[in-house]
């Protein structure tokens, strides 16, 4: 298992030997800590839950202080455990657990410059948009009078036979603001003392946004 927890930091370029230009996405990924590890026998299935960036105690709730070993006493406390107390947490499947113990921490050294990732974070909210903007619709003809029907989405449905508009049809609605995967993407470069990756390409989300970081699944 490959994953860690991370914040997009923004985008910039990155020069080869060659001088050729790559467009990279800066990402602050980790340090993450195991918080969980889940089995077959206790969970019916293995995986490992990451928690990310450090918060005081006081933000969290007692559950969540108790899941993560921080309560001074009562049944929260767990011995051996020394881990901080974390804003977010992610589970990540993996065949093997045995070589992951609660507390350890992962950084971006587990990853090598070349390897595929895939990120997934929640795409920028765009609000209600039209069709013109949201499906790429090439809007009315703008000639023989038409004044107001430039960005307008047209017929929708028959008049005869069906005569209503099918499910699935595009319409105006809310955009954006949808968690998605950009798969395949390439790891240019990484800073092993700022905690930081060059992913090749854009990846989802607004700059501060929280991205997750896997092994590339069709790598």
């Amino acid at each position: 298992m490959k994953g860690l927890l991370g914040r997009k930091v923004g985008m910039a370029q990155v020069f080869d030997e060659n001088g050729v230009v790559t467009p990279v996405t800066i990402v602050e990924a980790g340090p993450c800590f195991v918080t969980q590890i889940k089995t077959e026998e206790t969970d019916g299935y293995t995986a490992v839950q990451l928690g990310f960036e450090e918060i005081s105690d006081k933000r969290l709730s007692k559950g969540q202080q108790g899941h993560l070993g921080r309560l001074k006493k009562g049944r929260g406390r767990k011995k051996g455990q020394d881990i901080p107390a974390l804003r977010y947490l992610r589970e990540f499947r993996t065949k093997d657990v045995s070589e992951y113990n609660v507390g350890q921490p992962l950084t971006v050294e587990q990853f090598e410059i070349g390897e595929r990732v895939d990120v997934t974070g929640k795409t920028k909210g765009k609000g209600f948009a039209g069709v013109v903007k949201r499906h790429g619709f090439g809007g009315g003809i703008k000639t023989h009078g038409q004044s107001d029907r430039w960005r307008a989405p047209g017929s929708i449905g028959a008049t005869s036979g069906n005569s209503r508009v099918f499910k699935g049809k595009k319409m105006p609605g809310r955009m954006g603001n949808d968690m998605l995967t950009a798969q395949n993407l390439e790891v240019m470069r990484i800073d092993s003392e700022r905690n930081l990756l060059a992913i090749k390409g854009s990846v989802p989300g607004a700059k501060g946004a929280l991205v997750v970081i896997r092994k590339a699944a069709k790598g």
